[in-house]
Parts: structure tokens; C-alpha cells; sequence
């Protein structure tokens, strides 16, 4: 059997028409555009269904055996929607015996989720949809805004400005650092603010937070490990910028370099510690949940070792040329430190490499022939 796949990726069908998905059968997904279109006429995910029906009309006339479904996701596009859009594929997977889809859509954003579907069943077609429409202002401003939801546009385009403003924020906080004017610290907050709102954007690091203080919730009620050696790893962060904000009480510090130096390598240490203690709070809840202690465990403790290591290298190659110290002798052990951590950054590479290819012969052993 072919299934005709309609996404709505946002969920525009349930937040405007109220219609929970999956909706599977051509009276019901015609149903449930007809719902939509007169929720919000101007959606193009009504149109999608629609071509989506027709699609199957088409497909039954030559004498196909098919059947139409729409997905729906949730209006916080990434992590959220796309578990929700696997989750529905699957129960329609286990009421269809489907040999291959047909995908409809109506944009670059509900087509990202073609990968989660197609490494379930093969996909035969796509189709896309488009609107036709008179070319206003309020229409420019709506593909603007469905363009920068793609998270490819936004790292070549959100990024770059991002990391510039941080870049001029970073910057001119040296000059307030030094005693500047009020309206320097303005400048700082302004330009930091912004710069770290894009990068935050740019890398849904807001749907990763989001996520993370749900699970926290549900981590609290059952009492989890995770949970406090999550509160134990933010303690450690702390006192890492507890103990880099007192190194610049040094009053030998005279230079930027240098306070920026006796910050970060004071911090260094207790963030290293931070990220360690916080994945193997997650290693251990995942054992004592039954499924298993996670071999990528050691890759990410070696990864973050070798970081340290490597960080802490490089600060002290930087400022002992800074401050003049070019000999061999006294920079062995600083260039032997970067070495020691690109080794330790590539043996990590190497150990998800083999742990990945001993995970992939276990399954096929296990799978009968």
C-alpha cells in the first residue's frame, strides 16, 4: 500500500482547527482541511491537504491501493515537533501495512522532517505545494519569517551577526573594564544581549532548555540521580566563575590578555568537572532506568578531558608569548599539552567510530536471517 503524507510541522491543525493527529482517510483529512481553512483561510497547510487528497484520488484511478495521512507536529518547531511527527508516523505505520509515501508539502520547513520518515519507509515522490498570491509587503514580511525558520539559513546568516555583535560587546566591555563613560555599559549590555539572543536562537538552545526543565520535573518526581548531580554539575559551573570573577583581584594583572588569562584558567578547571559530572549524572540515570549503561559515555569523558587539557595549553602558549618567552625549553610543555589533546580529541574520534561499528554488528547478529 502507498500512503500520501501530509506535515504540518507547527501544528497549525490542531492550535487553529483543533484536530488532534494523526488524521488518516481521505473523508477525514478532507475533514480536517476543510476545519482549518475556515479557522485561518490564508494557511497554506489547508492547500497542502487538499493536493494531499488529490494526490490519492489520482493514485486510486490508475489502480493503486493507497491511503492519505497528515501529520502533525508542535508549535515549537525542532526537538518537540519532530519526536511528535515520529511518534504519529509510527502508530500509522502499525495500523497500514505501507510499502512507500508520498510526500506533500508546503515548504523547506515541514520537508525537514523527510529524513525521520524516510528512514522508516522509502519515499517514492515528493510534491510541493505552492500559493499563489499578489506580491504585498505583509506577504515579503511572511517569507522572511518562514525563511529564517530554517536553521541552515540562520547559521549562514543569524550567526555571523551574532558572533560580530559578541565580538564588539567583548570588546568594548574592556574599555568599560578600564573606566569608560555610563553610557559604555549601556553599549555592553546592549550588544551582549543581542549577540547571545542570536546564538541562543540560531542553535535552538531555547528548545534545549525548555526540554531540559521538563524532564527536570518529571527527573524531581521520581527521585532521579540525574537530578542532583545536574544541581552538583551547575554548582561547579558557579564556582568556576565564583573563582575566575576573583582572580582579577590580582593586582599584578595589567594587561587584558593577562585578565582574561587568570579568568578563564581559574574557571577552567571547575567547568571541565561541571560537563563531566553532568554526563555522568545522565550515564547513571540511563543504567539504573534498565536501559543500560551508555558506551558513548567514555567517548564523551575523553572528549571533554582532552578540551581541558587542550584549553588550558593553548592559555598558557598565549601568554607566555605575550609576555616575551619564546624558548624551546620553556614552551615544551605547553606544546606538549596541545599535542596530548588533539591525541586524546582523536582517540575519542576513533572510539565512537569502533563503538558504533560493534553496535551495528551486534544488531545484525541479533536480527534473524
Amino acid at each position: 500500500m502507498h500512503l500520501v503524507v501530509c506535515v504540518d510541522r507547527d501544528d497549525d491543525l490542531g492550535r487553529k482547527a483543533h484536530v488532534t493527529g494523526p488524521v488518516v482517510g481521505r473523508e477525514a483529512v478532507l475533514d480536517a482541511a476543510t476545519r482549518l481553512g475556515v479557522a485561518d483561510p490564508e494557511d497554506s497547510d489547508a492547500n497542502a491537504m487538499l493536493a494531499a487528497v488529490g494526490l490519492h484520488d489520482e493514485l486510486r484511478s490508475a489502480g493503486d491501493e493507497v491511503e492519505v495521512a497528515v501529520l502533525t507536529g508542535d508549535e515549537r518547531v525542532g526537538i518537540f515537533s519532530d519526536r511528535e511527527i515520529a511518534r504519529q508516523f509510527d502508530a500509522v505505520l502499525k495500523r497500514l501495512d505501507v510499502s512507500s509515501l508520498y510526500m506533500v508539502s508546503d515548504g523547506a520547513e515541514d520537508e525537514n522532517v523527510f529524513p525521520i520518515l524516510s528512514s522508516r519507509k522509502p519515499i517514492a515522490s515528493v510534491k510541493r505545494i505552492y500559493i499563489r498570491q499578489t506580491a504585498t509587503l505583509q506577504g515579503t514580511y511572511y517569507s522572511v519569517v518562514r525563511a529564517l525558520k530554517d536553521r541552515k539559513l540562520r547559521f549562514k546568516t543569524i550567526l555571523p551577526a551574532a558572533a560580530f555583535l559578541l565580538f564588539l560587546g567583548f570588546v568594548e566591555s574592556l574599555s568599560v573594564f578600564y573606566g569608560v563613560d555610563i553610557w559604555s555599559y549601556g553599549a555592553v549590555f546592549l550588544l551582549l544581549f543581542i549577540g547571545a539572543y542570536l546564538v541562543i536562537w540560531t542553535f535552538d538552545i531555547d528548545e534545549w532548555m525548555l526540554e531540559k526543565v521538563e524532564s527536570f520535573g518529571s527527573d524531581l518526581r521520581s527521585g532521579s540521580i540525574a537530578v542532583f548531580m545536574g544541581i552538583v554539575a551547575v554548582a561547579f559551573f558557579v564556582l568556576g566563575w565564583v573563582n575566575g570573577d576573583a582572580s582579577l583581584a590580582n593586582p599584578s594583572l595589567s594587561s587584558p590578555g593577562a585578565h582574561i588569562y587568570s579568568f578563564l584558567t581559574s574557571a577552567l578547571y571547575w567547568w571541565v568537572g561541571a560537563a563531566a559530572v553532568w554526563e555522568g549524572g545522565s550515564a547513571v540515570h540511563q543504567a539504573m532506568s534498565g536501559k543500560g549503561f551508555p558506551s558513548s559515555f567514555w567517548v564523551v569523558v575523553v572528549s571533554i578531558t582532552a578540551f581541558g587539557v587542550e584549553s588550558y595549553a593553548l592559555l598558557s602558549l598565549a601568554q607566555a608569548t605575550t609576555g616575551g618567552t619564546y624558548a624551546l625549553g620553556a614552551l615544551l610543555p605547553n606544546i606538549l599539552g596541545i599535542a596530548l589533546g588533539i591525541a586524546m580529541g582523536t582517540f575519542a574520534g576513533v572510539l565512537r567510530q569502533y563503538l558504533q561499528v560493534r553496535s551495528r554488528s551486534a544488531s545484525e547478529s541479533a536480527t534473524p536471517s
